[in-house]
Protein backbone atom coordinates (compact mmCIF):
# COMPACT_ATOMS: atom_id res chain seq x y z
CA UNK A 1 0.00 0.00 0.00
CA UNK A 2 3.02 2.30 0.10
CA UNK A 3 2.50 3.01 -3.34
CA UNK A 4 -0.47 4.57 -3.23
CA UNK A 5 -0.47 8.92 -4.01
CA UNK A 6 -2.72 11.70 -2.93
CA UNK A 7 -4.49 11.58 -6.30
CA UNK A 8 -5.44 7.77 -5.76
CA UNK A 9 -7.70 9.35 -2.40
CA UNK A 10 -8.64 12.55 -4.13
CA UNK A 11 -9.94 11.08 -7.05
CA UNK A 12 -11.59 8.12 -4.84
CA UNK A 13 -13.16 10.81 -2.92
CA UNK A 14 -15.09 12.78 -5.83
CA UNK A 15 -15.90 9.60 -7.28
CA UNK A 16 -17.88 8.38 -4.33
CA UNK A 17 -19.42 11.72 -3.70
CA UNK A 18 -20.91 11.46 -7.39
CA UNK A 19 -22.24 8.18 -6.36
CA UNK A 20 -23.53 8.81 -3.18
CA UNK A 21 -25.05 12.41 -4.47
CA UNK A 22 -26.62 10.65 -7.53
CA UNK A 23 -28.02 7.58 -5.17
CA UNK A 24 -29.59 9.86 -2.40
CA UNK A 25 -30.65 13.12 -4.70
CA UNK A 26 -30.68 11.70 -8.63
CA UNK A 27 -33.16 14.25 -10.18
CA UNK A 28 -30.95 16.92 -8.84
CA UNK A 29 -27.42 15.37 -10.13
CA UNK A 30 -29.16 15.23 -13.32
CA UNK A 31 -30.09 18.53 -13.39
CA UNK A 32 -26.91 20.33 -12.61
CA UNK A 33 -25.33 17.66 -15.19
CA UNK A 34 -27.98 18.57 -17.74
CA UNK A 35 -27.13 22.10 -17.25
CA UNK A 36 -23.75 21.69 -17.40
CA UNK A 37 -23.73 19.29 -20.55
CA UNK A 38 -26.22 22.13 -22.52
CA UNK A 39 -23.99 25.14 -21.43
CA UNK A 40 -20.78 23.35 -22.97
CA UNK A 41 -22.71 21.89 -25.95
CA UNK A 42 -24.19 25.30 -26.82
CA UNK A 43 -20.70 27.72 -26.24
CA UNK A 44 -18.07 25.25 -26.77
CA UNK A 45 -19.34 23.33 -29.97
CA UNK A 46 -16.79 25.09 -32.18
CA UNK A 47 -14.13 24.25 -29.35
CA UNK A 48 -14.73 20.75 -29.92
CA UNK A 49 -14.97 20.55 -33.50
CA UNK A 50 -11.56 22.76 -33.96
CA UNK A 51 -9.49 20.80 -31.67
CA UNK A 52 -10.63 17.12 -32.68
CA UNK A 53 -9.85 18.43 -36.60
CA UNK A 54 -6.14 19.43 -35.24
CA UNK A 55 -5.63 16.59 -33.76
CA UNK A 56 -6.26 14.36 -36.65
CA UNK A 57 -4.21 17.23 -38.93
CA UNK A 58 -1.45 16.61 -35.88
CA UNK A 59 -1.48 12.82 -36.36
CA UNK A 60 -1.01 13.25 -40.30
CA UNK A 61 1.62 15.31 -39.85
CA UNK A 62 4.00 13.16 -37.66
CA UNK A 63 3.53 9.93 -39.81
CA UNK A 64 4.67 11.87 -42.89
CA UNK A 65 7.28 14.25 -41.03
CA UNK A 66 10.93 13.21 -40.06
CA UNK A 67 9.49 12.48 -36.76
CA UNK A 68 8.08 9.23 -37.89
CA UNK A 69 10.99 7.37 -37.88
CA UNK A 70 11.43 7.90 -33.48
CA UNK A 71 10.57 4.85 -31.66
CA UNK A 72 8.61 4.62 -29.26
CA UNK A 73 11.48 3.34 -26.86
CA UNK A 74 15.16 2.83 -27.08
CA UNK A 75 16.66 2.67 -30.67
CA UNK A 76 17.19 -1.25 -29.86
CA UNK A 77 13.32 -1.84 -28.14
CA UNK A 78 11.25 -4.03 -30.29
CA UNK A 79 7.65 -4.75 -29.90
CA UNK A 80 5.92 -6.66 -26.70
CA UNK A 81 2.92 -7.71 -29.39
CA UNK A 82 2.49 -9.60 -32.23
CA UNK A 83 0.11 -7.29 -35.18
CA UNK A 84 -2.80 -9.48 -34.72
CA UNK A 85 -2.75 -9.44 -30.74
CA UNK A 86 -2.12 -5.24 -30.75
CA UNK A 87 -5.06 -4.54 -32.95
CA UNK A 88 -7.28 -6.84 -31.01
CA UNK A 89 -6.17 -5.28 -27.55
CA UNK A 90 -6.43 -1.81 -28.87
CA UNK A 91 -9.26 -2.15 -30.67
CA UNK A 92 -11.42 -3.83 -28.16
CA UNK A 93 -10.18 -1.34 -25.43
CA UNK A 94 -11.00 1.64 -27.51
CA UNK A 95 -14.29 1.30 -29.38
CA UNK A 96 -15.78 -2.55 -28.66
CA UNK A 97 -19.41 -1.79 -26.81
CA UNK A 98 -19.90 1.29 -28.57
CA UNK A 99 -20.32 -0.56 -32.10
CA UNK A 100 -22.23 -3.28 -30.77
CA UNK A 101 -24.30 -1.01 -29.50
CA UNK A 102 -24.73 1.81 -32.31
CA UNK A 103 -23.76 -0.96 -34.99
CA UNK A 104 -27.16 -1.11 -36.58
CA UNK A 105 -29.02 2.22 -34.55
CA UNK A 106 -26.55 4.49 -35.27
CA UNK A 107 -27.35 4.56 -39.16
CA UNK A 108 -31.18 3.08 -38.41
CA UNK A 109 -31.45 6.86 -36.30
CA UNK A 110 -29.51 8.86 -38.92
CA UNK A 111 -31.65 7.53 -41.12
CA UNK A 112 -35.53 7.08 -39.81
CA UNK A 113 -35.47 10.03 -36.38
CA UNK A 114 -32.66 12.05 -36.28
CA UNK A 115 -31.38 12.75 -39.95
CA UNK A 116 -28.57 15.43 -39.71
CA UNK A 117 -30.09 17.06 -42.93
CA UNK A 118 -33.69 16.97 -44.82
CA UNK A 119 -36.40 14.88 -43.28
CA UNK A 120 -36.51 11.73 -41.48
CA UNK A 121 -37.05 8.86 -44.17
CA UNK A 122 -36.00 10.86 -47.06
CA UNK A 123 -33.48 10.34 -49.92
CA UNK A 124 -31.20 12.86 -48.32
CA UNK A 125 -31.32 11.13 -44.75
CA UNK A 126 -30.67 7.46 -46.40
CA UNK A 127 -27.68 9.09 -48.44
CA UNK A 128 -26.34 11.13 -45.38
CA UNK A 129 -26.71 8.21 -42.43
CA UNK A 130 -24.24 5.87 -43.26
CA UNK A 131 -21.12 8.43 -44.14
CA UNK A 132 -22.29 10.69 -41.12
CA UNK A 133 -21.54 7.58 -38.78
CA UNK A 134 -18.37 7.25 -40.96
CA UNK A 135 -17.36 10.40 -39.60
CA UNK A 136 -18.61 9.48 -35.86
CA UNK A 137 -16.08 6.40 -35.81
CA UNK A 138 -13.61 7.01 -37.90
CA UNK A 139 -9.85 8.73 -38.04
CA UNK A 140 -11.21 11.56 -35.65
CA UNK A 141 -12.20 9.40 -33.20
CA UNK A 142 -8.93 7.36 -33.22
CA UNK A 143 -6.85 10.59 -33.72
CA UNK A 144 -7.97 11.65 -30.25
CA UNK A 145 -7.04 8.10 -28.53
CA UNK A 146 -3.57 8.28 -30.93
CA UNK A 147 -2.75 11.81 -29.50
CA UNK A 148 -2.86 10.88 -25.94
CA UNK A 149 -1.67 7.06 -26.32
CA UNK A 150 1.51 8.57 -28.41
CA UNK A 151 2.30 11.49 -26.04
CA UNK A 152 2.58 8.59 -23.07
CA UNK A 153 4.33 6.07 -24.98
CA UNK A 154 7.08 8.58 -26.05
CA UNK A 155 7.67 10.01 -22.54
CA UNK A 156 7.27 6.51 -21.02
CA UNK A 157 8.97 4.17 -23.16
CA UNK A 158 11.91 6.75 -24.71
CA UNK A 159 12.26 9.40 -21.40
CA UNK A 160 11.63 6.56 -18.89
CA UNK A 161 9.14 9.21 -17.33
CA UNK A 162 6.32 7.47 -14.89
CA UNK A 163 3.47 6.54 -17.16
CA UNK A 164 1.47 9.79 -15.31
CA UNK A 165 -0.74 12.35 -17.85
CA UNK A 166 1.15 14.97 -15.51
CA UNK A 167 4.47 13.64 -16.23
CA UNK A 168 4.09 14.22 -19.95
CA UNK A 169 3.71 17.90 -19.45
CA UNK A 170 7.10 18.28 -17.83
CA UNK A 171 8.75 19.78 -20.69
CA UNK A 172 6.54 22.89 -20.67
CA UNK A 173 6.06 23.37 -16.82
CA UNK A 174 9.22 21.89 -15.35
CA UNK A 175 8.91 20.71 -11.55
CA UNK A 176 5.74 22.34 -11.13
CA UNK A 177 4.06 19.08 -12.31
CA UNK A 178 5.59 17.36 -9.49
CA UNK A 179 3.43 19.38 -6.81
CA UNK A 180 -0.39 20.34 -6.67
CA UNK A 181 -0.93 21.27 -10.25
CA UNK A 182 0.76 17.60 -11.22
CA UNK A 183 -1.88 16.09 -8.89
CA UNK A 184 -4.69 18.36 -10.78
CA UNK A 185 -3.99 16.90 -14.10
CA UNK A 186 -4.07 13.56 -12.35
CA UNK A 187 -7.07 13.70 -10.97
CA UNK A 188 -8.75 15.57 -13.98
CA UNK A 189 -7.53 12.34 -16.11
CA UNK A 190 -8.43 10.10 -13.57
CA UNK A 191 -12.11 11.28 -13.56
CA UNK A 192 -12.66 12.23 -17.16
CA UNK A 193 -11.76 8.28 -17.33
CA UNK A 194 -14.01 6.70 -14.55
CA UNK A 195 -16.74 8.55 -16.27
CA UNK A 196 -15.73 7.87 -19.56
CA UNK A 197 -15.86 4.15 -18.79
CA UNK A 198 -18.69 4.15 -16.74
CA UNK A 199 -20.73 5.43 -19.49
CA UNK A 200 -20.22 2.78 -22.23
CA UNK A 201 -20.80 0.53 -19.11
CA UNK A 202 -24.32 1.85 -18.71
CA UNK A 203 -24.56 1.13 -22.16
CA UNK A 204 -23.24 -1.92 -22.08
CA UNK A 205 -25.98 -2.96 -19.31
CA UNK A 206 -29.13 -1.22 -20.81
CA UNK A 207 -27.95 -3.18 -24.28
CA UNK A 208 -27.41 -6.51 -22.47
CA UNK A 209 -30.76 -6.00 -20.90
CA UNK A 210 -32.84 -4.98 -23.94
CA UNK A 211 -31.42 -7.98 -25.45
CA UNK A 212 -33.26 -9.70 -22.61
CA UNK A 213 -36.14 -8.26 -22.62
CA UNK A 214 -36.62 -8.63 -26.52
CA UNK A 215 -36.00 -12.21 -26.27
CA UNK A 216 -37.83 -12.54 -23.21
CA UNK A 217 -40.32 -9.88 -22.64
CA UNK A 218 -39.38 -9.49 -18.83
CA UNK A 219 -39.14 -5.61 -19.24
CA UNK A 220 -36.42 -3.34 -18.98
CA UNK A 221 -35.61 -2.02 -15.59
CA UNK A 222 -32.81 -0.22 -13.49
CA UNK A 223 -33.06 -3.75 -11.37
CA UNK A 224 -31.98 -5.98 -13.97
CA UNK A 225 -29.49 -3.60 -15.36
CA UNK A 226 -27.78 -3.30 -11.45
CA UNK A 227 -28.05 -7.10 -11.68
CA UNK A 228 -26.37 -7.42 -14.92
CA UNK A 229 -23.42 -4.75 -13.43
CA UNK A 230 -23.06 -6.64 -10.79
CA UNK A 231 -22.92 -9.91 -12.27
CA UNK A 232 -20.37 -8.18 -15.49
CA UNK A 233 -17.76 -6.59 -12.12
CA UNK A 234 -17.08 -10.02 -10.48
CA UNK A 235 -16.35 -11.76 -14.27
CA UNK A 236 -13.97 -8.47 -14.74
CA UNK A 237 -12.31 -8.40 -11.67
CA UNK A 238 -11.50 -11.89 -11.98
CA UNK A 239 -9.88 -11.19 -15.42
CA UNK A 240 -7.92 -8.03 -13.68
CA UNK A 241 -6.53 -10.23 -10.86
CA UNK A 242 -4.98 -12.94 -13.84
CA UNK A 243 -3.05 -9.53 -14.68
CA UNK A 244 -2.52 -7.83 -18.26
CA UNK A 245 -0.37 -10.30 -20.21
CA UNK A 246 -3.08 -12.99 -19.57
CA UNK A 247 -6.80 -11.41 -19.01
CA UNK A 248 -6.97 -9.15 -21.31
CA UNK A 249 -4.75 -10.38 -23.77
CA UNK A 250 -7.04 -13.44 -23.98
CA UNK A 251 -10.14 -11.42 -23.74
CA UNK A 252 -9.45 -9.15 -26.29
CA UNK A 253 -8.71 -12.23 -28.66
CA UNK A 254 -11.96 -13.92 -27.73
CA UNK A 255 -13.74 -10.31 -28.81
CA UNK A 256 -12.47 -10.64 -32.11
CA UNK A 257 -12.85 -13.94 -32.78
CA UNK A 258 -16.58 -13.14 -31.60
CA UNK A 259 -17.02 -10.10 -33.41
CA UNK A 260 -15.57 -12.03 -36.56
CA UNK A 261 -18.20 -14.87 -36.46
CA UNK A 262 -21.23 -12.56 -36.03
CA UNK A 263 -19.57 -10.32 -38.42
CA UNK A 264 -19.11 -12.85 -41.24
CA UNK A 265 -22.83 -14.35 -40.50
CA UNK A 266 -24.63 -11.53 -40.95
CA UNK A 267 -22.08 -10.41 -44.25
CA UNK A 268 -23.32 -13.99 -45.61
CA UNK A 269 -26.99 -14.26 -44.66
CA UNK A 270 -27.69 -10.43 -44.97
CA UNK A 271 -28.15 -8.41 -48.20
CA UNK A 272 -24.11 -9.04 -49.08
CA UNK A 273 -24.58 -6.49 -52.16
CA UNK A 274 -26.19 -3.95 -50.77
CA UNK A 275 -23.76 -4.21 -47.66
CA UNK A 276 -20.51 -3.68 -50.03
CA UNK A 277 -22.36 -1.47 -52.35
CA UNK A 278 -23.30 0.48 -49.29
CA UNK A 279 -19.64 0.63 -48.13
CA UNK A 280 -18.20 2.05 -51.20
CA UNK A 281 -20.65 4.18 -51.86
CA UNK A 282 -20.66 5.79 -48.15
CA UNK A 283 -16.87 5.57 -48.15
CA UNK A 284 -16.11 7.87 -51.29
CA UNK A 285 -18.64 10.40 -49.18
CA UNK A 286 -16.90 10.01 -46.14
CA UNK A 287 -14.01 11.71 -47.91
CA UNK A 288 -15.29 13.45 -50.22
CA UNK A 289 -16.59 15.26 -47.24
CA UNK A 290 -14.70 15.12 -44.45
CA UNK A 291 -13.00 18.66 -44.56
CA UNK A 292 -16.54 20.27 -44.19
CA UNK A 293 -18.07 18.08 -41.25
CA UNK A 294 -14.95 18.39 -39.70
CA UNK A 295 -15.77 22.23 -39.23
CA UNK A 296 -19.80 22.24 -39.99
CA UNK A 297 -20.92 24.38 -37.26
CA UNK A 298 -24.47 25.45 -38.75
CA UNK A 299 -24.53 28.84 -37.00
CA UNK A 300 -27.70 29.84 -38.80
CA UNK A 301 -29.32 26.85 -39.10
CA UNK A 302 -30.90 26.23 -35.20
CA UNK A 303 -31.97 22.49 -36.36
CA UNK A 304 -29.30 21.82 -38.02
CA UNK A 305 -26.84 22.95 -34.97
CA UNK A 306 -28.64 21.09 -32.14
CA UNK A 307 -28.16 18.10 -34.06
CA UNK A 308 -24.22 18.78 -34.01
CA UNK A 309 -24.35 19.31 -30.39
CA UNK A 310 -26.58 16.35 -29.97
CA UNK A 311 -24.92 14.17 -32.18
CA UNK A 312 -20.83 14.98 -33.21
CA UNK A 313 -19.94 17.09 -30.19
CA UNK A 314 -21.38 13.91 -27.81
CA UNK A 315 -19.02 11.73 -30.05
CA UNK A 316 -16.04 14.21 -29.62
CA UNK A 317 -16.40 14.44 -25.87
CA UNK A 318 -16.88 10.45 -25.71
CA UNK A 319 -13.26 10.04 -27.35
CA UNK A 320 -12.09 12.65 -25.10
CA UNK A 321 -13.11 11.82 -21.90
CA UNK A 322 -12.10 7.97 -22.81
CA UNK A 323 -8.77 9.36 -24.40
CA UNK A 324 -6.74 8.88 -20.70
CA UNK A 325 -8.23 5.22 -20.19
CA UNK A 326 -7.32 3.97 -23.96
CA UNK A 327 -4.36 6.17 -24.71
CA UNK A 328 -2.38 5.24 -21.50
CA UNK A 329 -4.03 1.57 -22.40
CA UNK A 330 -2.80 1.56 -26.11
CA UNK A 331 0.64 3.37 -24.75
CA UNK A 332 1.52 0.16 -22.63
CA UNK A 333 1.03 -2.39 -25.32
CA UNK A 334 2.72 0.16 -27.71
CA UNK A 335 6.69 0.00 -26.26
CA UNK A 336 9.08 -0.49 -29.13
CA UNK A 337 6.83 0.78 -32.37
CA UNK A 338 7.88 3.59 -34.67
CA UNK A 339 6.13 7.12 -34.54
CA UNK A 340 4.99 6.37 -37.92
CA UNK A 341 3.72 3.06 -37.50
CA UNK A 342 2.19 3.08 -34.32
CA UNK A 343 0.08 5.97 -35.67
CA UNK A 344 -0.60 4.43 -39.47
CA UNK A 345 -2.08 1.38 -36.94
CA UNK A 346 -4.19 3.14 -34.52
CA UNK A 347 -5.71 5.70 -36.92
CA UNK A 348 -6.22 3.78 -39.78
CA UNK A 349 -7.40 -0.51 -38.93
CA UNK A 350 -9.81 0.34 -36.08
CA UNK A 351 -11.47 2.64 -38.48
CA UNK A 352 -11.47 0.42 -41.67
CA UNK A 353 -12.88 -2.58 -39.33
CA UNK A 354 -15.73 0.32 -38.01
CA UNK A 355 -17.04 1.05 -41.51
CA UNK A 356 -16.92 -2.48 -42.35
CA UNK A 357 -18.83 -3.04 -39.07
CA UNK A 358 -21.38 -0.16 -39.47
CA UNK A 359 -21.98 -1.10 -43.58
CA UNK A 360 -22.63 -4.47 -42.29
CA UNK A 361 -25.39 -4.17 -39.68
CA UNK A 362 -26.37 -0.44 -40.53
CA UNK A 363 -27.31 -1.21 -44.58
CA UNK A 364 -29.27 -4.73 -43.11
CA UNK A 365 -31.06 -2.46 -40.79
CA UNK A 366 -31.84 0.18 -43.30
CA UNK A 367 -32.63 -2.41 -45.76
CA UNK A 368 -35.00 -3.74 -43.79
CA UNK A 369 -36.48 -1.11 -42.74
CA UNK A 370 -37.47 -0.15 -46.31
CA UNK A 371 -38.60 -3.58 -46.50
CA UNK A 372 -41.17 -2.64 -43.88
CA UNK A 373 -39.55 -4.28 -40.40
CA UNK A 374 -40.27 -0.65 -38.57
CA UNK A 375 -37.21 -1.49 -36.80
CA UNK A 376 -36.78 2.33 -36.24
CA UNK A 377 -39.40 2.41 -33.55
CA UNK A 378 -37.38 0.22 -30.89
CA UNK A 379 -35.51 2.21 -28.26
CA UNK A 380 -31.72 1.73 -29.11
CA UNK A 381 -30.40 -0.86 -27.37
CA UNK A 382 -32.93 -3.40 -28.97
CA UNK A 383 -32.35 -2.44 -32.43
CA UNK A 384 -29.42 -4.81 -32.77
CA UNK A 385 -32.00 -7.57 -31.56
CA UNK A 386 -35.04 -6.49 -33.78
CA UNK A 387 -32.52 -6.71 -36.64
CA UNK A 388 -31.62 -10.48 -35.65
CA UNK A 389 -35.20 -11.43 -35.90
CA UNK A 390 -35.84 -10.46 -39.90
CA UNK A 391 -33.57 -13.13 -40.24
CA UNK A 392 -32.79 -17.08 -39.52
CA UNK A 393 -30.46 -18.43 -36.70
CA UNK A 394 -32.07 -15.04 -35.08
CA UNK A 395 -31.94 -16.26 -31.38
CA UNK A 396 -28.13 -17.65 -32.39
CA UNK A 397 -27.18 -14.41 -33.67
CA UNK A 398 -28.75 -12.88 -30.31
CA UNK A 399 -26.65 -15.20 -28.12
CA UNK A 400 -23.32 -14.54 -29.78
CA UNK A 401 -24.08 -10.34 -29.95
CA UNK A 402 -25.03 -10.27 -26.00
CA UNK A 403 -21.93 -12.70 -25.53
CA UNK A 404 -19.88 -10.15 -27.20
CA UNK A 405 -21.38 -7.17 -25.39
CA UNK A 406 -20.49 -9.05 -22.43
CA UNK A 407 -16.55 -9.91 -23.27
CA UNK A 408 -16.23 -6.06 -24.38
CA UNK A 409 -17.86 -5.01 -20.81
CA UNK A 410 -15.59 -7.46 -19.30
CA UNK A 411 -12.33 -5.92 -21.37
CA UNK A 412 -13.33 -2.58 -21.08
CA UNK A 413 -13.51 -2.42 -17.44
CA UNK A 414 -10.50 -4.47 -16.85
CA UNK A 415 -8.43 -2.08 -18.45
CA UNK A 416 -10.00 0.94 -16.94
CA UNK A 417 -8.80 -0.93 -13.30
CA UNK A 418 -5.48 -1.48 -14.95
CA UNK A 419 -5.14 1.80 -16.26
CA UNK A 420 -6.67 3.88 -13.33
CA UNK A 421 -4.83 1.96 -11.09
CA UNK A 422 -1.49 2.94 -12.79
CA UNK A 423 -2.53 6.89 -12.77
CA UNK A 424 -2.96 6.45 -8.74
CA UNK A 425 0.18 4.58 -8.17
CA UNK A 426 2.54 6.96 -9.09
CA UNK A 427 2.78 5.20 -13.08
CA UNK A 428 3.07 2.15 -11.46
CA UNK A 429 3.15 -0.98 -14.75
CA UNK A 430 1.94 -3.41 -11.86
CA UNK A 431 -0.80 -1.19 -9.54
CA UNK A 432 -1.25 -3.43 -6.77
CA UNK A 433 -4.42 -5.98 -6.76
CA UNK A 434 -6.35 -3.98 -4.09
CA UNK A 435 -6.39 -0.66 -6.01
CA UNK A 436 -7.45 -2.21 -8.97
CA UNK A 437 -10.20 -4.04 -7.18
CA UNK A 438 -11.42 0.07 -5.80
CA UNK A 439 -11.27 1.05 -8.64
CA UNK A 440 -13.48 -1.62 -10.52
CA UNK A 441 -16.46 -1.01 -7.49
CA UNK A 442 -15.89 2.09 -8.44
CA UNK A 443 -16.84 2.48 -11.92
CA UNK A 444 -19.38 -0.02 -11.54
CA UNK A 445 -20.99 1.74 -9.10
CA UNK A 446 -20.79 5.02 -11.02
CA UNK A 447 -22.39 3.55 -14.16
CA UNK A 448 -25.15 2.27 -11.67
CA UNK A 449 -25.75 5.54 -10.47
CA UNK A 450 -25.81 7.43 -13.93
CA UNK A 451 -28.40 4.96 -14.96
CA UNK A 452 -30.48 5.07 -11.81
CA UNK A 453 -30.09 8.94 -12.01
CA UNK A 454 -31.93 9.19 -15.40
CA UNK A 455 -30.71 6.59 -17.78
CA UNK A 456 -28.73 6.98 -21.10
CA UNK A 457 -29.41 10.59 -20.93
CA UNK A 458 -28.11 11.10 -17.67
CA UNK A 459 -24.65 9.13 -18.67
CA UNK A 460 -24.02 11.74 -21.95
CA UNK A 461 -24.74 14.67 -19.74
CA UNK A 462 -22.08 13.37 -17.66
CA UNK A 463 -19.67 12.51 -20.43
CA UNK A 464 -19.49 15.68 -22.19
CA UNK A 465 -19.18 17.94 -18.98
CA UNK A 466 -16.23 15.40 -17.43
CA UNK A 467 -14.59 16.15 -21.08
CA UNK A 468 -14.20 19.47 -21.26
CA UNK A 469 -11.26 19.97 -19.07
CA UNK A 470 -9.53 17.28 -19.69
CA UNK A 471 -9.60 18.83 -23.47
CA UNK A 472 -7.24 21.74 -22.38
CA UNK A 473 -4.45 18.99 -21.18
CA UNK A 474 -5.01 17.56 -24.36
CA UNK A 475 -3.83 20.38 -26.24
CA UNK A 476 -0.89 21.14 -23.65
CA UNK A 477 0.37 17.66 -24.45
CA UNK A 478 0.57 18.10 -27.79
CA UNK A 479 2.93 21.11 -27.97
CA UNK A 480 5.07 19.07 -25.02
CA UNK A 481 5.49 16.35 -27.22
CA UNK A 482 6.24 18.72 -30.11
CA UNK A 483 8.90 20.43 -28.09
CA UNK A 484 10.47 17.02 -26.65
CA UNK A 485 10.48 15.87 -30.16
CA UNK A 486 12.35 19.15 -31.44
CA UNK A 487 14.73 18.47 -28.80
CA UNK A 488 15.41 14.80 -29.16
CA UNK A 489 15.53 15.08 -32.61
CA UNK A 490 18.43 17.80 -32.48
CA UNK A 491 20.56 15.81 -30.06
CA UNK A 492 20.23 13.20 -32.40
CA UNK A 493 21.23 14.94 -35.58
CA UNK A 494 24.31 16.09 -33.38
CA UNK A 495 25.46 12.52 -31.92
CA UNK A 496 24.82 11.35 -35.77
CA UNK A 497 27.26 14.20 -37.07
CA UNK A 498 29.92 13.72 -34.37
CA UNK A 499 30.25 9.81 -35.50
CA UNK A 500 30.73 10.75 -39.22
Amino acid sequence: MKKLTSVFWISLAITLFSVVWGAVAPKNLETITGNIQAYISVHFGWYYLLIVSFFVVFCLYMIVSPYGKMKLGKPDDTPDYSYPTWFAMLFSAGMGIGLVFFGAAAPLQQYMTNPPIGEPGSEQALADAMPITFFHYGIHAWGIYAIVALVLAYFKFRRGAPGLVSATLEPIFGDKMKGPWGKLVDVIAVFATIVGVATTLGFGAAQINGGVTYLTGIGQSFGIQLLIIIIVTILFMISAYTGLSKGIKYLSNANMGLATLLFLIMIIIGPTMYILNMLVDSLGTYIQNLPRESLRVAPNNEEQRQWINDWTVFFWAWWIAWSPFVGIFIARVSKGRSIREFLSGVLLVPSIVSFLWFSTFGSSAIQKENEGADLASLVPEQMLFGLFDQFPFSLLLSIIAMMLIATFFITSADSATFVLGMQTTNGSLNPPKVVKFAWGIAQSATAAVLLYTGGLQALQNALISAAFPFSFIMLLMVYSLFKALRADKLELDRMQNKTK
